[in-house]
C-alpha cells in the first residue's frame, strides 16, 4: 500500500502532466471525462479522478498506463518518480524534438486563426519574432 508521501508525489507528477496537455483540465471532472474518453475499461467517476488529485489515491497499473500515453510520459516516472540513483536528467519529461508536433489544442488553433487574419507585413513580424525564440531552426 502506498504511503501518504507517496500518494503525495504521485499528485504532484500527475498535475506537471495535466499542465502539458493539450487540453486545459480544470479539477477531477475534466480529468475524468478525458481520461475516460481514452479509458477502455470501466469509466473512473469525477470522484475518484478528484482522489487523484488530492493525493489520496493512486489509480492502477491500466489507469497509470491511459494517464501515461495520453501525457506523453514515461509510466514508471508517473507512478513512481525518477529512477533513484540516476543522473537526474529524467526527473522532469522532456519537450517534444523540434521535428514534431503537439497536438492541436482550442487555444493554438484560435492563435492561428488570429496570426492568419493578419495583414501580411503584420504576419511577417510574427514569423519572424517566432523563428527568432526558436532558434532560427532550418536557418543556415
Amino acid at each position: 500500500m502506498p504511503t501518504p508521501e507517496e500518494k503525495a508525489a504521485f499528485t504532484e507528477r500527475l498535475k506537471f502532466a495535466m499542465k502539458r496537455a493539450p487540453e486545459k483540465l480544470r479539477g477531477g471532472t475534466d480529468l475524468a471525462m478525458h481520461f475516460n474518453l481514452r479509458y477502455h475499461g470501466e469509466p473512473v467517476s469525477p470522484q475518484t479522478a478528484h482522489k487523484w488529485l488530492t493525493g489520496r489515491t493512486i489509480p492502477k497499473e491500466d489507469k497509470l498506463r491511459t494517464l501515461a500515453e495520453w501525457f506523453s510520459v514515461d509510466l514508471h516516472w508517473l507512478h513512481y518518480g525518477p529512477p533513484s540513483g540516476g543522473t537526474g536528467s529524467a526527473t522532469v519529461p522532456k519537450p517534444l524534438p523540434r521535428d514534431e508536433k503537439y497536438p492541436l489544442s482550442p487555444e493554438a488553433l484560435e492563435l492561428a486563426s488570429k496570426i492568419e487574419a493578419l495583414s501580411p507585413h503584420h504576419r511577417y513580424l510574427v514569423e519572424e519574432l517566432i523563428s527568432e525564440f526558436y532558434g532560427n531552426a532550418g536557418k543556415s
